[in-house]
């Protein structure tokens, strides 16, 4: 039996190789294009077998799964930030919605067992009260999560058209080791410790539910063991925080200046707050966070201190 996983040299993918290494005993096959936000040395040394390609190249993908024959799949392979497909939408769609159903139909034809679409809930959009559930309309406000929100419909097509048993999980905003630093948190510690100023867009008010990524990695593990093929299940941290007290904790942890903190002009559609709701993957599965804010953010700065220094 073997377990293929795209997208692994990159943030919630190579945690999750860290995960099936050591609590899974199967052949473990990652697939990364290694692109800007992907790095090999956070996997090189696990004992898995590592393709390089991009899931928008069909031939490629299709020889891969022809090579490996994988009985599950976990899908983290995107492009996934937002201002760059605020710039440029194409590799968005090229990634996200073409890789996806070039998977898809390695898939079929390969008769998986389990086909994991690891997704976002940021294809509901914005809610001013209350938390997206499973059954939330979906309502994309920007290119990434357009695509996103696409490549979901697409795995349910799949799924109800020639019953290819799939699962969708939706998190929410992941945080922890080995993310690229142009995301939020590893870019609020780079320029704390670069000594540069740190860009909050607009009033920095904006609502994030912070999901710790071995959190995550533990609930995908659980709902690939555990999920009903078909159904869809939310993955938050229950820690919802505005943007700008984020960055004033982080600074307060580090000791460090508030006047660092620089608000920029707002980027366009940006949504105004995430919620969500985990109450089905508690009580079907049986998962909820372990880490608070506190708890994953120690965990994050550390890492990045080793790493940095």
């Amino acid at each position: 039996m073997t377990i293929l996983v795209t997208g692994g040299a990159g943030f919630i993918g190579s945690n999750l190789l860290h995960h099936l290494v050591k609590n899974v005993d199967q052949n473990i096959v990652c697939v990364d294009k290694f692109g800007y936000a992907s790095d090999l040395r956070l996997i090189e040394y696990l004992d898995i077998e590592i393709e390089h390609a991009d899931i928008s190249n069909r031939e490629r993908v299709f020889e891969i799964f022809e090579k490996h024959k994988p009985t599950d799949v976990f899908h983290l392979a995107a492009e996934s930030h937002v201002d760059n497909s605020i710039k440029n939408s194409q590799p968005f769609v090229f990634s996200n919605v073409v890789g996806t159903v070039n998977l898809l139909d390695a898939a079929r034809d390969c008769e998986v067992n389990r086909f994991m679409h690891i997704s976002t809930d940021e294809v509901y959009g914005s809610i001013a009260e209350g938390s997206f559930r499973e059954d939330t309309p979906y309502d994309p406000r920007n290119p990434y999560s357009a695509s996103k929100a696409s490549s979901d419909h697409f795995v349910s097509a799949y799924h109800n058209t020639y019953g290819l048993p799939t699962i969708i999980t939706n998190c929410s905003n992941n945080y922890g080791p080995r993310q690229h630093h142009e995301k939020m948190i590893p870019k609020i510690i780079h320029n704390i410790w670069d000594n540069k100023k740190i860009p909050v867009y607009g009033d920095g008010q904006q609502i994030r539910d912070w999901l710790y990524v071995d959190d995550h990695c533990e609930a995908l593990i659980k709902v690939w063991k555990r999920g009903k093929v078909g159904e869809k299940y939310n993955i938050g941290g229950e820690c919802e925080i505005t943007n700008i007290e984020l960055v004033k904790r982080i600074l307060f942890i580090l000791d460090k200046d508030p006047n660092m903190i620089e608000y920029v002009q707002d980027r366009p559609g940006h949504d105004r707050r995430y919620s969500t709701d985990i109450t089905k993957i508690k009580n079907e599965i049986g998962w909820s966070p372990r880490y608070t804010l506190s708890a994953g953010l120690y965990q994050t700065l550390n890492w990045y201190y080793n790493r940095i220094n």
